[in-house]
Protein backbone atom coordinates (compact mmCIF):
# COMPACT_ATOMS: atom_id res chain seq x y z
CA UNK A 1 0.00 0.00 0.00
CA UNK A 2 0.97 3.62 -0.96
CA UNK A 3 2.35 5.93 1.59
CA UNK A 4 0.00 8.84 1.93
CA UNK A 5 2.08 11.90 0.53
CA UNK A 6 1.90 15.70 2.19
CA UNK A 7 2.68 17.40 -1.04
CA UNK A 8 1.88 21.20 -0.87
CA UNK A 9 1.75 23.46 -4.46
CA UNK A 10 1.87 27.07 -4.82
CA UNK A 11 0.35 28.26 -7.85
CA UNK A 12 1.42 31.77 -7.30
CA UNK A 13 5.16 30.60 -6.85
CA UNK A 14 7.55 30.59 -9.98
CA UNK A 15 9.12 27.75 -8.89
CA UNK A 16 8.27 24.64 -11.75
CA UNK A 17 5.18 22.47 -10.26
CA UNK A 18 7.10 19.23 -10.81
CA UNK A 19 10.21 20.99 -8.45
CA UNK A 20 7.32 21.82 -6.11
CA UNK A 21 6.75 18.19 -6.00
CA UNK A 22 10.50 16.85 -5.90
CA UNK A 23 10.84 19.30 -2.73
CA UNK A 24 7.70 18.05 -1.16
CA UNK A 25 8.72 14.41 -1.24
CA UNK A 26 11.94 15.29 0.02
CA UNK A 27 10.38 17.33 2.63
CA UNK A 28 8.76 14.13 3.29
CA UNK A 29 11.90 11.93 4.11
CA UNK A 30 13.22 14.51 6.22
CA UNK A 31 10.48 14.57 8.47
CA UNK A 32 11.21 10.85 8.92
CA UNK A 33 7.75 10.08 7.20
CA UNK A 34 9.01 7.92 4.35
CA UNK A 35 11.69 5.61 5.47
CA UNK A 36 13.71 3.27 2.92
CA UNK A 37 11.17 0.98 1.16
CA UNK A 38 8.18 2.48 1.36
CA UNK A 39 5.97 2.60 -1.62
CA UNK A 40 4.75 5.93 -2.71
CA UNK A 41 1.71 6.61 -5.21
CA UNK A 42 2.11 5.85 -8.94
CA UNK A 43 2.57 8.93 -11.03
CA UNK A 44 -1.66 8.16 -12.72
CA UNK A 45 -2.29 8.58 -9.01
CA UNK A 46 -0.75 11.68 -7.91
CA UNK A 47 -1.18 13.44 -11.16
CA UNK A 48 -5.08 12.70 -10.32
CA UNK A 49 -4.58 13.54 -6.09
CA UNK A 50 -2.58 17.00 -6.93
CA UNK A 51 -4.75 17.57 -9.91
CA UNK A 52 -1.70 17.99 -12.17
CA UNK A 53 -0.42 16.91 -15.46
CA UNK A 54 0.80 13.33 -16.04
CA UNK A 55 3.95 14.55 -17.67
CA UNK A 56 4.40 16.79 -14.56
CA UNK A 57 4.27 13.96 -12.13
CA UNK A 58 6.49 11.62 -14.49
CA UNK A 59 9.33 14.86 -14.47
CA UNK A 60 9.29 14.99 -10.88
CA UNK A 61 10.25 11.20 -10.59
CA UNK A 62 12.83 11.33 -13.16
CA UNK A 63 14.00 14.23 -11.18
CA UNK A 64 13.97 12.00 -7.60
CA UNK A 65 15.37 8.68 -9.75
CA UNK A 66 18.68 10.91 -11.09
CA UNK A 67 19.30 11.61 -7.41
CA UNK A 68 18.42 7.54 -6.54
CA UNK A 69 16.31 8.68 -4.04
CA UNK A 70 13.67 6.93 -5.28
CA UNK A 71 13.53 3.31 -7.88
CA UNK A 72 11.09 2.36 -9.97
CA UNK A 73 10.05 -1.95 -9.52
CA UNK A 74 8.97 -3.16 -12.64
CA UNK A 75 5.19 -4.33 -12.18
CA UNK A 76 4.86 -3.18 -8.37
CA UNK A 77 5.54 0.61 -8.68
CA UNK A 78 8.08 3.57 -6.81
CA UNK A 79 9.82 2.87 -3.67
CA UNK A 80 11.80 5.24 -1.34
CA UNK A 81 15.72 4.04 -2.24
CA UNK A 82 17.73 5.98 0.38
CA UNK A 83 16.52 8.81 3.12
CA UNK A 84 20.66 9.56 3.88
CA UNK A 85 19.41 13.28 2.04
CA UNK A 86 22.61 15.33 0.56
CA UNK A 87 22.83 18.52 2.40
CA UNK A 88 22.78 21.38 0.14
CA UNK A 89 26.33 23.58 -0.20
CA UNK A 90 25.64 26.92 0.35
CA UNK A 91 27.57 29.21 -1.87
CA UNK A 92 28.40 32.85 -1.46
CA UNK A 93 28.98 34.02 -5.28
CA UNK A 94 30.07 37.53 -5.53
CA UNK A 95 30.80 39.08 -9.13
CA UNK A 96 32.13 42.82 -10.48
CA UNK A 97 29.17 43.28 -13.08
CA UNK A 98 26.29 41.99 -14.24
CA UNK A 99 27.59 41.07 -18.08
CA UNK A 100 26.58 38.30 -20.09
CA UNK A 101 30.14 36.83 -19.41
CA UNK A 102 29.70 36.88 -16.00
CA UNK A 103 26.48 35.38 -15.67
CA UNK A 104 27.63 32.41 -18.00
CA UNK A 105 30.15 32.03 -15.78
CA UNK A 106 27.55 31.62 -12.92
CA UNK A 107 24.61 30.02 -14.50
CA UNK A 108 27.08 27.14 -15.26
CA UNK A 109 28.39 27.41 -12.09
CA UNK A 110 24.78 26.49 -10.71
CA UNK A 111 24.35 23.82 -13.41
CA UNK A 112 27.44 22.48 -12.14
CA UNK A 113 26.29 21.77 -8.53
CA UNK A 114 22.95 20.89 -9.58
CA UNK A 115 20.17 19.50 -6.58
CA UNK A 116 23.83 19.41 -4.52
CA UNK A 117 23.81 23.73 -3.99
CA UNK A 118 22.01 26.83 -3.00
CA UNK A 119 24.01 29.68 -4.80
CA UNK A 120 23.45 33.39 -3.29
CA UNK A 121 24.56 35.88 -6.56
CA UNK A 122 25.63 39.38 -5.45
CA UNK A 123 27.06 42.02 -7.70
CA UNK A 124 29.23 45.16 -6.42
CA UNK A 125 30.09 46.76 -9.19
CA UNK A 126 33.84 46.85 -9.29
CA UNK A 127 33.49 49.39 -6.06
CA UNK A 128 35.50 48.53 -3.14
CA UNK A 129 32.98 49.69 -0.31
CA UNK A 130 30.39 47.50 -1.81
CA UNK A 131 32.53 44.11 -2.11
CA UNK A 132 33.49 45.06 1.54
CA UNK A 133 30.11 45.42 3.03
CA UNK A 134 28.94 41.94 1.15
CA UNK A 135 31.62 39.44 2.25
CA UNK A 136 31.81 41.21 5.64
CA UNK A 137 28.21 40.59 6.56
CA UNK A 138 27.98 37.12 5.18
CA UNK A 139 31.32 36.05 6.70
CA UNK A 140 30.34 32.30 8.19
CA UNK A 141 26.92 32.13 6.70
CA UNK A 142 28.45 30.06 3.68
CA UNK A 143 29.81 26.95 2.67
CA UNK A 144 31.84 28.38 -0.11
CA UNK A 145 32.66 31.78 -1.33
CA UNK A 146 33.24 32.21 -4.65
CA UNK A 147 34.51 35.41 -5.58
CA UNK A 148 35.94 37.53 -8.85
CA UNK A 149 37.93 40.28 -7.65
CA UNK A 150 37.86 43.02 -10.43
CA UNK A 151 38.08 46.69 -9.18
CA UNK A 152 38.78 50.62 -10.32
CA UNK A 153 40.73 53.30 -8.56
CA UNK A 154 40.23 56.99 -8.53
CA UNK A 155 40.87 57.32 -12.25
CA UNK A 156 38.65 54.46 -13.44
CA UNK A 157 41.66 52.19 -14.61
CA UNK A 158 41.47 48.84 -13.53
CA UNK A 159 42.78 47.44 -10.16
CA UNK A 160 43.12 44.03 -9.24
CA UNK A 161 42.81 44.55 -5.39
CA UNK A 162 43.28 46.98 -2.81
CA UNK A 163 44.75 46.81 0.44
CA UNK A 164 41.20 46.92 1.86
CA UNK A 165 40.14 43.93 -0.48
CA UNK A 166 43.25 41.96 0.95
CA UNK A 167 41.88 42.35 4.25
CA UNK A 168 38.75 41.23 3.99
CA UNK A 169 39.37 38.14 1.66
CA UNK A 170 42.18 37.58 4.53
CA UNK A 171 38.80 36.86 7.03
CA UNK A 172 37.52 34.28 4.82
CA UNK A 173 38.60 30.43 5.77
CA UNK A 174 40.81 29.71 3.02
CA UNK A 175 39.45 26.09 2.81
CA UNK A 176 36.13 28.05 1.67
CA UNK A 177 37.82 30.35 -0.64
CA UNK A 178 37.68 30.16 -4.48
CA UNK A 179 38.87 33.17 -6.49
CA UNK A 180 38.45 33.38 -9.89
CA UNK A 181 39.22 35.45 -12.89
CA UNK A 182 42.30 36.79 -11.77
CA UNK A 183 45.21 35.32 -10.44
CA UNK A 184 46.87 39.22 -9.27
CA UNK A 185 45.90 39.29 -5.72
CA UNK A 186 48.03 38.26 -2.36
CA UNK A 187 46.47 36.47 -0.54
CA UNK A 188 47.91 34.49 2.63
CA UNK A 189 47.24 30.49 2.58
CA UNK A 190 46.37 27.92 0.39
CA UNK A 191 42.90 28.76 -1.28
CA UNK A 192 41.66 27.62 -4.54
CA UNK A 193 41.84 29.78 -7.87
CA UNK A 194 40.85 29.27 -11.43
CA UNK A 195 41.91 32.39 -13.43
CA UNK A 196 42.47 34.06 -16.50
CA UNK A 197 45.96 35.66 -17.42
CA UNK A 198 45.22 38.00 -19.24
CA UNK A 199 48.51 38.98 -20.67
CA UNK A 200 49.80 35.86 -21.88
CA UNK A 201 46.44 34.77 -22.97
CA UNK A 202 45.90 37.79 -25.39
CA UNK A 203 50.06 37.01 -26.49
CA UNK A 204 49.61 33.73 -27.24
CA UNK A 205 46.12 33.63 -29.51
CA UNK A 206 47.77 36.11 -31.57
CA UNK A 207 50.56 34.15 -31.97
CA UNK A 208 48.41 31.30 -33.01
CA UNK A 209 46.30 34.23 -35.69
CA UNK A 210 49.99 35.05 -36.76
CA UNK A 211 49.87 34.09 -40.21
CA UNK A 212 46.73 35.22 -40.82
CA UNK A 213 47.85 38.76 -39.52
CA UNK A 214 50.73 38.48 -41.75
CA UNK A 215 48.42 40.16 -44.75
CA UNK A 216 47.79 43.35 -42.72
CA UNK A 217 50.04 46.62 -42.42
CA UNK A 218 49.15 47.69 -38.74
CA UNK A 219 47.20 46.05 -35.52
CA UNK A 220 44.79 48.29 -34.18
CA UNK A 221 44.00 47.53 -30.17
CA UNK A 222 40.79 49.22 -28.82
CA UNK A 223 41.39 49.29 -25.78
CA UNK A 224 38.66 51.22 -23.35
CA UNK A 225 40.05 53.73 -20.88
CA UNK A 226 38.13 54.78 -18.08
CA UNK A 227 35.19 52.85 -18.41
CA UNK A 228 32.64 51.85 -15.30
CA UNK A 229 33.59 48.36 -15.43
CA UNK A 230 37.72 48.46 -16.30
CA UNK A 231 39.41 46.59 -18.36
CA UNK A 232 42.65 44.75 -16.75
CA UNK A 233 46.11 46.87 -18.23
CA UNK A 234 47.60 42.92 -18.98
CA UNK A 235 45.88 42.88 -21.92
CA UNK A 236 47.74 45.68 -23.41
CA UNK A 237 50.28 44.76 -22.30
CA UNK A 238 49.99 41.48 -24.02
CA UNK A 239 49.37 42.66 -27.20
CA UNK A 240 51.93 45.37 -27.27
CA UNK A 241 54.28 42.56 -26.44
CA UNK A 242 53.22 40.75 -29.37
CA UNK A 243 53.61 43.30 -31.88
CA UNK A 244 56.72 43.81 -30.62
CA UNK A 245 58.27 40.86 -30.67
CA UNK A 246 56.32 39.95 -34.06
CA UNK A 247 57.28 43.34 -35.91
CA UNK A 248 53.74 44.46 -36.35
CA UNK A 249 53.39 48.51 -36.84
CA UNK A 250 50.54 48.98 -33.89
CA UNK A 251 48.64 51.91 -32.08
CA UNK A 252 46.46 51.90 -29.34
CA UNK A 253 42.65 53.92 -29.85
CA UNK A 254 40.33 54.64 -26.95
CA UNK A 255 37.42 53.71 -29.20
CA UNK A 256 35.94 53.18 -32.38
CA UNK A 257 34.64 56.70 -33.38
CA UNK A 258 32.80 57.45 -35.94
CA UNK A 259 33.55 58.42 -39.42
CA UNK A 260 36.40 56.34 -38.87
CA UNK A 261 39.80 56.96 -41.08
CA UNK A 262 39.70 53.77 -42.40
CA UNK A 263 43.10 52.41 -43.78
CA UNK A 264 43.01 49.37 -46.10
CA UNK A 265 44.98 46.33 -44.67
CA UNK A 266 44.28 47.41 -41.01
CA UNK A 267 43.61 44.62 -38.50
CA UNK A 268 41.39 45.66 -35.18
CA UNK A 269 41.19 43.67 -31.31
CA UNK A 270 38.20 44.71 -30.45
CA UNK A 271 37.21 44.62 -26.52
CA UNK A 272 33.68 46.12 -26.00
CA UNK A 273 30.72 44.82 -28.26
CA UNK A 274 29.70 48.11 -28.31
CA UNK A 275 32.91 49.37 -30.69
CA UNK A 276 32.00 46.20 -32.54
CA UNK A 277 29.08 46.87 -33.95
CA UNK A 278 30.00 50.56 -34.88
CA UNK A 279 33.31 49.30 -36.68
CA UNK A 280 31.73 46.73 -38.71
CA UNK A 281 28.76 49.38 -39.68
CA UNK A 282 31.35 51.49 -40.77
CA UNK A 283 33.26 48.99 -43.04
CA UNK A 284 30.13 47.89 -44.40
CA UNK A 285 29.00 51.52 -45.12
CA UNK A 286 32.48 51.84 -46.72
CA UNK A 287 32.38 49.39 -49.17
CA UNK A 288 35.49 47.83 -47.62
CA UNK A 289 35.06 44.00 -47.10
CA UNK A 290 35.66 42.11 -43.87
CA UNK A 291 38.17 39.87 -43.49
CA UNK A 292 40.41 41.28 -46.77
CA UNK A 293 40.96 45.27 -46.49
CA UNK A 294 39.53 45.34 -43.04
CA UNK A 295 40.60 42.49 -40.04
CA UNK A 296 38.18 42.49 -37.06
CA UNK A 297 39.40 40.10 -33.91
CA UNK A 298 36.71 40.11 -31.01
CA UNK A 299 37.23 39.53 -27.53
CA UNK A 300 35.10 37.15 -25.66
CA UNK A 301 32.81 34.90 -27.51
CA UNK A 302 29.15 34.80 -28.32
CA UNK A 303 26.86 33.16 -30.31
CA UNK A 304 25.90 36.48 -32.48
CA UNK A 305 29.61 36.65 -33.55
CA UNK A 306 29.86 33.15 -34.72
CA UNK A 307 26.89 33.86 -36.48
CA UNK A 308 28.43 36.97 -37.98
CA UNK A 309 31.77 35.01 -38.54
CA UNK A 310 33.60 37.19 -36.60
CA UNK A 311 37.06 35.91 -35.31
CA UNK A 312 37.56 35.96 -31.36
CA UNK A 313 40.25 34.87 -28.78
CA UNK A 314 38.44 34.71 -25.64
CA UNK A 315 38.18 32.45 -22.60
CA UNK A 316 35.58 29.67 -22.14
CA UNK A 317 33.20 31.24 -19.80
CA UNK A 318 30.98 27.45 -19.05
CA UNK A 319 33.78 26.10 -18.39
CA UNK A 320 35.38 28.12 -15.56
CA UNK A 321 32.01 27.70 -14.10
CA UNK A 322 31.70 24.15 -14.63
CA UNK A 323 35.18 23.92 -13.18
CA UNK A 324 34.50 26.08 -9.92
CA UNK A 325 32.10 23.53 -9.42
CA UNK A 326 33.60 20.85 -9.49
CA UNK A 327 36.46 22.26 -7.26
CA UNK A 328 33.39 22.88 -4.96
CA UNK A 329 31.77 19.56 -4.84
CA UNK A 330 35.18 17.83 -4.37
CA UNK A 331 36.84 19.86 -1.73
CA UNK A 332 39.60 21.06 -4.47
CA UNK A 333 42.11 23.19 -3.14
CA UNK A 334 43.95 23.67 -6.86
CA UNK A 335 45.27 26.62 -8.64
CA UNK A 336 44.37 26.32 -12.55
CA UNK A 337 44.35 28.46 -15.55
CA UNK A 338 41.14 28.66 -17.44
CA UNK A 339 40.84 27.39 -21.12
CA UNK A 340 41.71 30.42 -23.52
CA UNK A 341 40.96 30.20 -27.49
CA UNK A 342 41.64 31.55 -30.08
CA UNK A 343 38.85 31.12 -32.27
CA UNK A 344 39.55 31.21 -36.86
CA UNK A 345 36.62 32.78 -38.38
CA UNK A 346 35.84 35.00 -41.82
CA UNK A 347 36.77 38.24 -40.53
CA UNK A 348 40.93 38.23 -40.12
Amino acid sequence: MSKTLNIKINEASRIPKYMQVVDSIMDNIAMGDLPIGSKIPSINELSEDLLLSRDTIEKAYRQLKVQKTITAVKGKGYYIAKTDLISKINVFFLVNKPSSYKMRIYNSFVNGLGVNGHVNLFIYHCEESLFTHYIERNLGAYDYYVIMPHFKDENLNHASATDKVKDVLNKIPKNKLIVLDNSQIEIKGEYAALYQDFENDIYEALLEGRERLKKYDKLILVYPEKKVYPYPRRILRGFQKFCGEQGFEFEILGEIYEDMELQSRDAYVIIEESDLVNLVRQVRKKNLTLGEDIGIISYNETPLKELLGITVISTDFNAMGETAAYMVLKNKKERVKNVFRYIERNSV
